[in-house]
């Protein structure tokens, strides 16, 4: 047992390479590319620290070269669900008693080589496997990932640091326990950095997780879970078991073991995660935390006194970067009669020039979208808006499947401001825009505020500060994360606290101190160093 009160680095954020021409960065990572693109790798379950093959097998491709194979991986059936529950309570006692520092040491390790020697690997994985480019695995595998575990292991301190007063002759403490169970990861496809979060903020404060990832995520999810071991993480504390939802989820949610969930991916699954923990509810041993990031239809809103360029600029890159399959891309836009032409202009002269195509070519913006699902989700409402005739895809419209699942950015102009496509996530390089008459300010604002079921992300742009001042005000509730003359996408850690309400999640805000919250127990405790020995209080005196 080491003693001292210890205090960890001071969290910075990651910064960000820039894979310009004749760079080493971009030398090493085209080489890195090259090397994985010739492997088909097998990815194994990891439970208790040990690799399980059950023969139930998945493929993880290129989403831009579909035919081209990357992994092979197997799938948890309900024998792996059990073993893994099993090992995660089986290491939960050692995990528990484990210092807080010496916990915080493995995930800046994990950091350091992250953002070192793994730098590559985690980035062309990230790349290859979920078709990312080189700027966009980078802000996320490499750079965010690396900040949510130095950044929670500061917040980690600050949180055992919350202490209550105590009075003469009494020292009260407060013990930030983990919960009384294993926490169920259920990870999504786009952001390799909530995957690699999800399992381990609650692990930082002392639980066990069962990572369940998205099978379109299998290639970086588990390299993630190798650099994870070499960074010294015990066996049991983090079990990696690909498979599907309803195996994974429905036998872990009717564990009575079960001691929290975390996730992120579609409101529909959320709802149905708590629905069937408030149907398990008397079968628990305690109340299972639920922390949800879900889905969104994140906004736009340009003022009549906006700025064309920065706005045409905001809408092309927060609508289509990655592909529009950000939860926090633009997804709908509002904007004033008298701008619409010139900002249209402008957009279609950037998107003339945008290329999409096979990530590992540096000159292209967008990769393609995750699978086949996705792309045939995408098509349809392109050709029903085309059929349309409230709607008009004034922008874009093609696709392409032939190779890779390829989706053009779409601009769909709406005459309704209550169109299926204003409401509606698609989680796509699709955006729909309702143009307003520049007099109706206030309803467009209302519009905005009360359309969406979400409240994830948004954004305002425009120039004065009274008429900002009234927008901010209106939308207050609209978004959890809000952007004033930015697009609404690009949260970092540190700096934007993530997160949504309405049907956007919990908002529990990973990357602070808020989430961390929620993977704790506290418990008070009093000790009075001179008891009382007598019954009796002064009052009771004649």
């Amino acid at each position: 047992m080491t003693h001292g009160v210890f205090l960890p680095p001071l969290p910075e954020n990651e910064p960000v390479k820039s894979f310009a021409p004749g760079s080493p960065e971009r030398d090493s990572l085209k080489k890195r590319l090259a090397s994985m693109a010739k492997e088909t790798i097998e990815v194994p379950l990891v439970i208790g620290g040990e690799e399980i093959k059950t023969g139930d097998t998945g493929e993880a491709v290129m989403p831009h070269q579909h035919r081209h194979v990357l992994a092979t991986f197997h799938q948890a059936g309900p024998k792996q669900v059990s073993m893994a529950i099993d090992a995660a309570e089986a290491a939960r006692r050692d995990w528990v008693d484990m210092p807080w520092e010496e916990r915080a040491a493995i995930f800046l390790k994990a950091a350091d080589l992250l953002a070192g020697p793994w730098r590559d690997t985690i980035n062309a994985s990230t790349m290859l496997g979920q078709s990312k480019t080189c700027f966009q695995a980078e802000i996320d595998a490499a750079c965010e990932l690396a900040d949510f575990w130095r950044f929670n292991v500061h917040y980690m301190q600050e949180l055992y640091e919350e202490q209550p007063i105590s009075s003469p002759g009494i020292w009260n403490r407060l013990e930030h326990r983990p919960l009384d169970g294993f926490v169920l990861a259920i990870t999504p496809f786009n952001f390799t950095s909530i995957a690699g979060n999800l399992p381990t903020a609650p692990a930082m404060l002392g639980n066990t997780a069962l990572w369940k990832p998205s099978s379109t995520s299998i290639l970086s999810n588990y390299y993630l879970m190798k650099l994870l071991e070499e960074a010294g993480l015990p066996a049991g504390v983090v079990n990696f078991i690909p498979g599907s939802g309803p195996v994974v989820g429905n036998l872990c949610m009717g564990d009575r073991r079960l001691g929290g969930v975390h996730f992120t991916g579609s409101t529909g699954v959320f709802q149905t995660i708590w629905r069937t923990v408030g149907e398990n509810m008397t079968t628990y041993a305690q109340y299972p935390r639920l922390v949800g990031e879900t889905g969104g239809k994140d906004f736009v809103m340009a003022l009549p006194d906006s700025d064309p360029q920065s706005l045409a600029v905001a809408l092309v890159r927060g609508a289509f970067e990655y592909q529009g399959q950000k939860c926090s891309a633009a997804s709908r836009a509002y904007v004033p009669r008298h701008l619409w032409p010139d900002v249209q202009e402008r957009m279609a002269a950037m998107l003339d020039d945008m290329k999409m195509g096979d990530i590992t070519d540096f000159t292209n913006f967008l990769g393609a979208v995750i699978d086949a699902k996705a792309f045939g989700k995408h098509r349809e409402a392109i050709e029903r808006a085309k059929q349309d005739n409230t709607a008009e895809v004034v922008l874009g419209g093609t696709t392409d499947d032939s190779e890779g699942y390829f989706v053009e950015p779409t601009v769909i102009q709406v005459a309704d401001p209550k169109h299926d496509l204003m409401r509606t996530e698609l989680f796509g390089p699709i955006l729909a825009v309702y143009v307003y008459d520049d007099k109706r300010v206030d309803e467009t604002l209302e519009l905005c505020s009360t359309t969406s079921e979400y409240a994830l992300t948004g954004a305002i742009f425009g120039r004065d500060r009274k008429q900002l001042r009234h927008a901010m005000d209106t939308l207050r509730f609209a978004a959890g994360n809000f952007y004033i003359n930015d697009k609404p996408t690009g949260a970092v850690v540190g700096q934007q606290p993530f997160g949504g309400s309405r049907a956007s999640g919990t908002n529990d805000k990973a990357g602070s101190i808020l989430n961390l919250l929620r993977w704790v127990s506290a418990r008070s405790i009093k000790e009075t160093f001179v008891p009382p020995t007598d019954y009796r209080y002064p009052f009771m005196s004649e």
